[in-house]
């Protein structure tokens, strides 16, 4: 198992947002965390990495307890994190962004490159000296993943990476995902969009207030129309 959320409980301040949130996710998949705006998606990707721990339950990432562990602590174990606000360094070149990214390590050959991440992402080679802050939105959704990889995860954590972003550049997104999932990338992926989401994910989790109301796989969750009304609007 790479990853296991049992019954965690987080809050902001005296707000209780995530209710009792279990889930689970082996080595090689993409699950994705489908629910409406609000739903507590980003509060659950954000209890993982240690930026707003659990109150109660635990987050074990590869049979370890992480739970609050420090947020560059859980990166250094493997996991990387694309939140949705970006956070790029608008006044620092592409490459530069790129570059802060970089994780050197001897104990292992890093997979990411800069010559790899341009093959992936030829934009970027074309911007490489632009200020990241002169770019689109789709554009800099590309520089945060990028950058992401440029840290060498095992796991990479995706928060609502679609939102906003053109349909030429969400297909790019598509592409990406189904890249590395097929050299053995794990995702944990957060989405409001559910037929992109669908289309590259093998299992689905939805929560709700807080609490996951489904769980199953992407066959299962197509064919169930009830929960996909009333939880997906779709």
């Amino acid at each position: 198992m790479e990853l296991e959320l049992n019954k965690i409980n987080t809050f902001y301040g005296l707000s209780h947002i995530l209710f009792d949130v279990s889930l689970n996710v082996e080595k090689g998949e993409v699950v994705v965390l489908l629910g409406r705006n609000g739903a507590g998606k980003t509060t659950t990707m954000i209890s993982i990495m240690g930026i707003n721990p659990p109150k109660s339950g635990s987050v074990n990432y590869r049979g370890k307890d992480i739970t609050g562990v420090a947020s560059y602590k859980v990166a250094r174990l493997g996991v990387g994190f694309v939140p949705e606000d970006r956070r790029i360094f608008p006044d620092l070149t592409v490459h530069a962004n790129l570059d802060v990214g970089r994780r050197v390590s001897k104990d292992r050959p890093t997979k990411w490159t800069l010559d790899r991440i341009y093959q992936l992402f030829p934009l970027l080679e074309k911007f490489a000296q632009r200020r990241g802050g002169t770019l689109s939105g789709g554009e800099q959704q590309m520089l945060t993943i990028a950058r992401t990889l440029m840290g060498d995860p095992d796991f990479l954590l995706l928060d609502e990476p679609s939102e906003g972003l053109a349909p030429i550049i969400v297909k790019s997104l598509g592409d990406f995902i189904n890249v590395i999932k097929k050299e053995g990338m794990t995702v944990l992926l957060s989405e409001q969009n559910s037929k992109f989401a669908l289309k590259h994910a093998d299992r689905a989790y939805i929560v709700d207030n807080g609490a996951i109301k489904y769980q199953g796989s992407i066959s299962e969750l197509e064919q169930n129309e009830e929960v996909k009304k009333r939880y997906l609007a779709v």
